[in-house]
């Protein structure tokens, strides 16, 4: 059949060129089209209970993750000329387009009863312009008489001090998010430049913002530098330029074809389907090297073109199909998971991959066909000395040798045991960028000074309409004392409820006397009720009535506890969330309040545990393909162990190094199995594929048959694992941990794979062989 497809590919190869080049350039169009994703891909599928949770909250009371945050520290702060300068900050900062708010110590605001309207008056501390230290002293005595700004503006104790800008969040969700951000870095920046006061931003859209820049910059330069790579690698190799184009042209047009594909389902650019143009090209030179491998050899033996172009598609088209469907089915296995972010990556780079092989197949041959045949300094590589005398000596190790060869891996595959121990599962949200990056250290300096920005939300549900009305008081008291317990919380800044609010009016219907900065009781309400009330369509609003309205719904049924905390990780989370859980629960009677945790921390956590899930039961499945793909293609248990059990080795060998160095098991790691094991099957295939041609030929001499394969089979291995091993090493220059992870991790388990196909699987093969000879696979 593959003689037959040879065949047709070289009769009609003008037709068939023109077809691809036709369809690839549609892909192009589409390609053009492609747009990067500015929000992190939806880890946890939309059906999951905690997932439900957090839209509801988000209908009831607007996003909880468009604040950024500007923090400075400084003991010249309530300093005349800083001041001023602060001030004129957070009154730009409001200038710019889809900035809705920013509230800082320059910008907040005290309640003044009135008596003759007994209405709260929303009143300014600081006035737009001060123009003596005298006056900036007397507004600083009230603002710091006021316990509500407490430890959500400034941080007494370190002297620093924040601005929280709240971004519209249409405009998030859009493009226009890296101008914003840009925007509020120019300004901080500006006043950094005036003041000589270093400024630090964090926050969800500046995190998301700039990491979802740095992945479309890091996609430019990993494709460019996998192809400068490949064909420096290609040229060495080949020693002729069009042969370096035509492989080229092959993984271009593959790479094309890969954002066709994404566009096409409707997905945008995300961390992991950034990897994808670059994993084409690493997987496609490995085709084109095996394809021109064997047609070279077999030019060499022949003078033949026409016949080693029919024997290059012939013998290797089914060898780089399986290669190809198993390294397909590596990925594929991703869109099996329940996560939206491994199913859009999957489905995309399985399917890229198979298209890689039907490019080649038809470019490479078609092409090669009105080429001139290769002249001799392009096939001298055949011949390469060292490469030859490296292969002799591993022929030497694989007949003479065993028992050592058997020795080794078990003392290896112990030592990799020990380490696999020793392996633990944690994830942080921003921990795949260095301890050095500013985006880390700004986070950890409002960790250190505010106890962190990422979004926690409580919600308290009374079960009934106007429940927070009737309740009044108890539903205060309950908020309030989870709210201390919360506040206790290392990790944990001071919650900000309705509670807090509660005791900013009481201070205000009292004088602003700091000594009534509590929770009003009963007979306080008396006196407080002509000054507040629970209505959010009030004609007259001041800031506490709006701040009000944005922590009771319109039912006046549900109201949140909002909390910023620290980046605690996957295994502390769950210990703090089970401890306000089993709080609020003593609090609330569960009859009559239902309180629910949720927010960008909770849905962090669950799409945490849902890819490593979801990663886990990838490895099986693709272990599970994989092994029916070698059974069908082989048709032998006996050749399905040989060809697994050096592929599990790796496998096992990288998790051992990740135990014993400290690598944590977190999305980005645990991608790293199913990738490689779809991968270094490649080269188990090529080897059995050509030991079972070449077994007849030798009449079914098991141990002549795998010596002519190593020696045949190993020259193509050893050139096409360099490839794989240097694409991979591209990654480990990217600015993300997990993206480096996975570039020196899958290199390190190709490297393995490649001594264990090339020495344990031969081994493997000779066991058992008594008279030398075999039968059959």
């Amino acid at each position: 059949m593959w003689k037959l497809l040879a065949k047709f590919v070289l009769k009609f190869r003008l037709f068939l060129l023109i077809i691809l080049l036709a369809l690839t350039g549609l892909m192009a169009y589409f390609a053009s089209k492609v747009q990067i994703s500015y929000e992190f891909a939806k880890a946890i599928p939309t059906d999951n209970p905690k997932y439900q949770q957090y839209l509801s909250f988000r209908e009831k009371f607007g996003e909880d993750g468009n604040l950024l945050v500007i923090g400075v520290q400084t003991d010249k702060f309530f300093e005349l000329n800083t001041f001023n300068s602060f001030n004129k900050l957070t009154a730009e900062l409001k200038t710019i387009p889809h900035v809705e708010d920013a509230l800082s110590v320059s910008s907040a605001v005290n309640l003044i009863k009135d008596t003759a309207t007994q209405k709260l008056t929303s009143v300014p501390i600081f006035s737009k312009t001060i123009s003596s230290q005298q006056e900036l002293d007397s507004s600083k005595n009230v603002f710091f008489s006021l316990p509500f700004y407490k430890t959500l503006l400034y941080n007494p104790e370190s002297s620093a001090y924040l601005i929280a800008i709240r971004i519209n969040k249409v405009a998030l969700a859009s493009s226009l998010r890296t101008e914003i951000v840009n925007n509020i870095i120019v300004k901080a920046n500006a006043f950094t430049a005036a003041t000589k006061i270093e400024t630090h931003l964090s926050g969800l859209p500046l995190i998301k913002t700039l990491v979802a820049d740095r992945i479309k910059r890091e996609m430019k330069w990993f494709l460019l530098g996998s192809l400068a790579l490949s064909a420096i690698i290609l040229l060495i190799f080949f020693r002729s330029v069009s042969t370096m184009f035509l492989s080229l042209s092959v993984v271009l047009t593959g790479v094309i074809w890969s954002f066709g594909i994404l566009f096409l389902f409707g997905y945008k650019i995300t961390l992991l389907t950034a990897l994808i143009p670059p994993l084409i090209v690493v997987i496609g030179v490995p085709n084109c090297i095996y394809f021109l491998n064997k047609y070279h050899s077999t030019y060499k033996a022949s003078n033949n073109k026409e016949q080693s172009l029919i024997d290059m598609v012939s013998k290797m088209g089914v060898v780089t199909l399986f290669c190809n469907l198993t390294a397909a089915i590596g990925f594929a296995v991703f869109a099996l998971t329940k996560s939206a972010i491994l199913k859009e990556f999957g489905a995309v780079a399985g399917i890229s991959i198979m298209m890689i092989f039907v490019i080649s197949f038809i470019l490479l041959p078609a092409v090669l066909s009105y080429l001139s045949p290769p002249k001799k300094s392009q096939i001298k590589y055949l011949d390469n000395p060292w490469l030859t005398g490296l292969l002799l000596k591993i022929e030497q190790w694989v007949m003479h040798h065993k028992k050592i060869v058997y020795g080794a891996t078990v003392i290896i595959l112990a030592f990799a045991i020990m380490g696999v121990l020793k392996l633990r599962s944690e994830a942080f949200m921003v921990e795949d960028l260095p301890e050095t990056d500013k985006i880390y250290s700004d986070l950890k300096f409002f960790e250190k000074n505010f106890k962190g920005v990422l979004p926690l939300e409580i919600v308290v549900d009374t079960k009934e309409r106007n429940g927070i009305r009737k309740r009044g008081l108890e539903v205060f008291e309950k908020i309030d004392s989870l709210s201390q317990y919360v506040s206790q919380q290392k990790e944990m800044a001071r919650p900000l409820s309705i509670a807090e609010a509660m005791k900013f009016l009481k201070q205000a219907s009292f004088d602003g006397d700091t000594a009534n900065y509590l929770l009003p009781n009963t007979s306080d309400f008396m006196v407080m009720s002509g000054y507040f009330k629970f209505k959010k369509d009030s004609s007259q609003k001041n800031g506490l009535t709006n701040l009000v309205s944005s922590f009771i719904d319109t039912a006046n049924q549900s109201t949140r506890i909002s909390i910023n905390m620290a980046d605690v990780g996957t295994v502390r989370l769950p210990e703090i969330l089970n401890g306000i859980k089993t709080r609020a629960d003593q609090l609330f009677d569960t009859s009559k309040y239902n309180v629910q945790l949720t927010g960008g921390s909770i849905t962090f956590l669950e799409g945490s545990k849902f890819i490593i899930e979801g990663l886990k039961q990838s490895i099986l499945w693709a272990f599970l393909l994989i092994a029916l793909c070698m059974l069908y293609l082989f048709k032998s248990i006996r050749i399905l162990f040989c060809s697994l059990i050096p592929n599990v080795i790796p496998l096992i060998v990288t998790a051992g190094i990740m135990g014993w160095v400290g690598i944590r098991l977190k999305p980005s790691t645990v991608l790293i199995f199913s990738v490689a094991l779809g991968i270094a099957i490649d080269v188990t295939i090529r080897f059995l594929v050509n030991y079972k041609q070449e077994l007849p030929q030798h009449n079914n001499n098991v141990i002549k048959t795998v010596s002519e394969t190593i020696k045949h089979t190993g020259l193509s291995i050893l050139y096409t694992s360099m490839v794989l091993i240097a694409g991979f090493i591209i990654f480990c220059f990217s600015g993300f941990g997990g993206t480096q992870a996975l570039g020196w991790l899958t290199s390190l388990t190709l490297l393995v794979a490649t001594l264990t196909n090339l020495i344990l699987l031969p081994v493997l093969l000779l066991a058992g062989t008594k008279d030398k000879r075999e039968t059959g696979v």
